[in-house]
C-alpha cells in the first residue's frame, strides 16, 4: 500500500538515509557503490559525446599543419628519398655559341692591313712608331703587349696571302705562312669596328 502522507514519506527516508551508518561495513558498501555510480555514469556520458562529435562515415579529416597547394611538401618535412626538386637560379642559362658566318670585307681588311702595318719595319724603326701603324687596326687590349715587341724581330715578308679558318658572326681567325712559320691572329667585332684582338706565332 502506497505511502500517501507527509510523515510516512519522512520515516521511510529516515530510514534510507541512516542505512549507512548503522554498521562500518553498511558505510563501505554504500562508498563502494556510489564509486561504481559515478565510474558508470563517465563511462556512458563520454562514449555518448564522442559518438556524437565523430566524423560522420566516408568523411576525410585534414591535419592542421600547412601544406603546399598541388600536393606539395609538407613545411619541415623532408621529400621522399630519390624525388628531386628544381630550385630557381640567379645565372642565366649559358648562351649558344656564336654560329659559323661569311667573312666580312671588313674584317679581311682589318686583318690584311694589319699584317701589312706588322711587317713594316725598317731598321731602325722604334717600337712607338711601329705600334702607331699597328694602332688603328688593333684593339686597346691587345696594344699594350705589343709595347714588349722589338720590331727588329718581327719578319718582314709574307710567303701568302691572309685567309679566314674559323669565321663567325663575332670573330674571324685568319693565317699567314711568314718566313719563320705561321702567323694566326683573331679578328673581333667590337663596338668601335673589326680590330685583331688576339695573335700568336706557330713555328
Amino acid at each position: 500500500m502506497p505511502i500517501r502522507t507527509n510523515r510516512g514519506r519522512t520515516a521511510v527516508y529516515r530510514r534510507l538515509w541512516g542505512w549507512p551508518l548503522r554498521s562500518p561495513r553498511h558505510l563501505v558498501a554504500t562508498v563502494v557503490g556510489l564509486i561504481a555510480l559515478v565510474a558508470t555514469t563517465s563511462i556512458v556520458f563520454d562514449h555518448t559525446v564522442g559518438s556524437k562529435s565523430g566524423a560522420a562515415p566516408g568523411a576525410t579529416t585534414t591535419s592542421g599543419r600547412p601544406t603546399t597547394i598541388g600536393g606539395g611538401n609538407q613545411i619541415g618535412v623532408l621529400p621522399p628519398a630519390g624525388t628531386t626538386t628544381a630550385l630557381p637560379t640567379k645565372a642565366p642559362s649559358p648562351t649558344a655559341a656564336a654560329s659559323s658566318a661569311p667573312v666580312t670585307a671588313d674584317a679581311q681588311l682589318v686583318a690584311e692591313s694589319w699584317i701589312d702595318a706588322w711587317l713594316n719595319h725598317p731598321a731602325g724603326t722604334t717600337n712607338a712608331k711601329w705600334l702607331g701603324g699597328l694602332k688603328p687596326w688593333t684593339s686597346d687590349e691587345l696594344l699594350p703587349t705589343l709595347q714588349s715587341v722589338d720590331p727588329a724581330n718581327v719578319p718582314k715578308e709574307i710567303k701568302s696571302p691572309v685567309k679566314a679558318v674559323r669565321p663567325t658572326t663575332d670573330s674571324v681567325d685568319f693565317e699567314a705562312d711568314l718566313e719563320t712559320g705561321k702567323l694566326v691572329l683573331t679578328v673581333a667585332k667590337l663596338p668601335e669596328g673589326w680590330r685583331v684582338h688576339k695573335y700568336s706565332r706557330v713555328g
